[in-house]
């Protein structure tokens, strides 16, 4: 066995499956927020929140520095899957865009992200060859038919049937509320455990879908800054009969904010002094990561890289 210290991730995923995500959705609305980076998934599960979101968008931009138009690979995506479910005992949400392909190749992004310790996978009926930010305008959505096709397979690459499948539609903004109403009826009825229509523009439009598929499937509310809809409130939202309430992009746009005023200031300043009373200190970062300086040895665990790979 291979006794040195392998980069991470490795060992076993700490995040919980799909059947903790069930119980929690049970028990009242949840709060989403979007991780950019696995640091960031351990504040979220200490701030309280229900679950941590892997962004396509935040995972886009943030670490890779492109925008959100499908430019990530499907082994690059598992392999963040695979960190975030290292790196929290959260549930992880995977934003899977449109699945990287047809049917059989969304059977095996399943397979591949549920293994990497993925709780829940999300598909969305974007084309694949337009994709973008869901707030935004020159979207275009594949067939009803083709996308129930991929939800079959999603549900067909599960191991475990507790792992939600959440099917997105984008079609609001392309043909309008009742398309995007029928088409997400279709989703369910293909296996789609959780429904998430993307881009609703006024809150009567959360309300009417609401309405629409109340004791049906649990619904998924994204409340992105600056999109295509109003702020709303998670109590507000669990009013009109959504059952998680989704942060993609919070964490990565307050920080990149940070960074930017931080570093107006040591440009400015040729001294970070005046900073220190914002920064995270060492100790809270040593707290935070559950590591203790005087014995270094409780994380050295011995692996072999071979034996972590799903």
């Amino acid at each position: 066995m291979d006794t040195t210290r392998s980069p991470a991730p490795t060992g076993p995923a700490t995040a919980a499956g799909g059947a903790a995500l069930h119980r929690a959705a049970s028990q009242g609305t949840l709060g989403i927020v979007g991780a950019p980076f696995a640091l960031a998934a351990a504040l979220v599960e200490r701030a309280g929140f229900d679950a941590v979101y892997l962004s396509g968008a935040a995972f886009s931009a943030g670490t890779l520095g492109v925008p959100d138009i499908g430019l990530f690979t499907r082994d690059q995506l598992v392999e963040q899957t695979r960190i975030l479910a290292r790196s929290t005992t959260l549930p992880v949400i995977v934003d899977a865009d449109t699945g990287f392909g047809g049917p059989r190749d969304v059977e095996e992004t399943v397979r591949l992200l549920e293994a990497a310790g993925a709780a829940a996978i999300q598909l969305e009926d974007q084309r694949e060859a337009d994709k973008r930010c869901g707030h935004l305008a020159g979207k275009q959505v594949i067939e009803s038919a083709e996308m129930t096709d991929k939800i079959l397979a999603a549900c067909a690459g599960r191991s475990d049937p507790r792992t939600v499948i959440i099917g997105r539609s984008d079609a609001r903004a392309v043909h309008g509320l009742d398309d995007c109403i029928l088409r997400l009826h279709a989703y369910r009825g293909a296996g789609a455990n959780w429904l998430f229509p993307e881009a609703l523009a006024r809150r009567e439009e959360f309300a009417r879908v609401g309405r629409e598929f109340a004791g049906i499937a649990p619904l998924m509310a994204n409340m992105t800054e600056f999109g295509a809809g109003p702020l709303m409130t998670l109590p507000d939202l669990s009013g009109l009969g959504f059952a998680a309430v989704l942060y993609p992009v919070t964490l990565l746009r307050l920080a990149m904010k940070a960074m930017e005023a931080g570093l107006a200031v040591l440009g400015a300043e040729a001294t970070q002094e005046s900073l220190l009373d914002l920064m995270q200190s060492r100790e809270e970062l040593y707290d935070l990561l559950g590591y203790d300086p005087r014995h270094p040895e409780r994380h050295r665990a011995v692996v072999n890289p071979a034996e972590t790979r799903p």
